[in-house]
């Protein structure tokens, strides 16, 4: 069930920019939560990240790291989707469906990773063409089942890969993997997948890496994003279910979005597995933040609602 609490309704959540009484047609992007962490194969705590998230942006601002200021952006935060995991799954994905035929761009806050399923599953509902996504994390995620569960975390691009406008490995981009499960590595053996690992984005470049992701993306109409926080090294995010040494560091990371976001059309994102519980510092909890206030400050430039010096 669809639920919104204070932070939710409060016009000062999301930098300012939330806007409780309007309709999804009247903003510039929806934002919205999957507290759910029921996927997980090792340790929880994500489930508490969209409500400590959207608590601690009231005292941000919309503003870029290059100090170029949004406030004229608006956003609608549609809440949380809780309960029975395959009752949200359902809501999910139909809400999704009906942002993407509105042309309506959004976030979600997850939650594990399980939970960007529905929301791939409702992009694809939406279309009649291929779309593109774009994996950021430290794990592919193409497990067909992870301790017998065919929704767990570890197995969100599995799932998407069955989807009529997922046509194959061409239609995903893995970036900063560095783990793999043993039936994944098998796929990767016999598969042509498009996959940049950690080690890759510290040898080439992570502008060469973004350069070439916009190349093989680009022939897509509409892409998504979905951000693992465990994409980062745990020195910049230690917040997280399952952390896994060199990863991205936040500079790469700032550089990777604001290519991304400005060169391919980016309908959606979102950002998972931060676990507040696991770290007392929530150096995960604004890293995100800060993935999602450069995401919007991109969205805003595209419609002329950026101020720059």
């Amino acid at each position: 069930m669809n639920k919104k609490n204070e932070n939710a309704l409060n016009p000062m959540t999301w930098f300012g920019l939330n806007k409780p009484e309007a309709s999804e047609a009247d903003v510039d992007a929806v934002i919205f939560g999957i507290p759910f962490d029921g996927g997980v194969s090792y340790r929880g705590g994500a489930a508490e990240a969209p409500d400590l998230l959207r608590g601690n942006t009231d005292h941000a601002t919309p503003c870029t790291e290059r100090l170029a200021y949004y406030k004229d952006f608006t956003v609608l935060d549609a809440g949380n989707f809780e309960g029975d995991r395959d009752e949200v799954f359902a809501e999910v994905e139909a809400y999704v469906e009906s942002l993407v035929r509105q042309g309506k761009k959004f976030t979600m806050i997850g939650g594990d990773h399980s939970t960007t399923i529905p929301v791939e599953r409702g992009i694809n509902n939406a279309l009649d063409e291929e779309f593109g996504i774009i994996h950021i994390d430290a794990h592919m995620d193409i497990c067909y089942e992870l301790e017998g569960d065919l929704l767990s975390h570890g197995c969100t691009q599995q799932r998407a890969l069955e989807m009529e406008n997922i046509h194959g490995y061409e239609n995903l981009y893995f970036v900063g993997i560095r783990s793999i499960e043993p039936d994944e590595f098998e796929f990767y053996l016999n598969n042509d997948i498009q996959v940049k690992t950690s080690w890759d984005c510290y040898n080439e470049g992570i502008e060469a890496i973004a350069e070439d992701c916009i190349a093989k993306m680009s022939k897509y109409n509409k892409v998504y994003l979905t951000f693992d926080i465990d994409g980062l090294d745990p020195a910049y995010a230690a917040g997280t279910g399952t952390p896994q040494f060199g990863g991205l560091t936040s500079r790469m990371a700032l550089t990777f979005i604001q290519k991304i976001f400005s060169e391919l059309p980016i309908i959606g994102f979102d950002v998972v597995e931060i676990a507040p519980p696991l770290d007392d510092s929530l150096a995960s909890m604004y890293a995100g933040r800060k993935l999602v206030s450069e995401a919007w400050g991109i969205w805003a430039d595209q419609i002329g609602k950026l101020v720059t010096k």
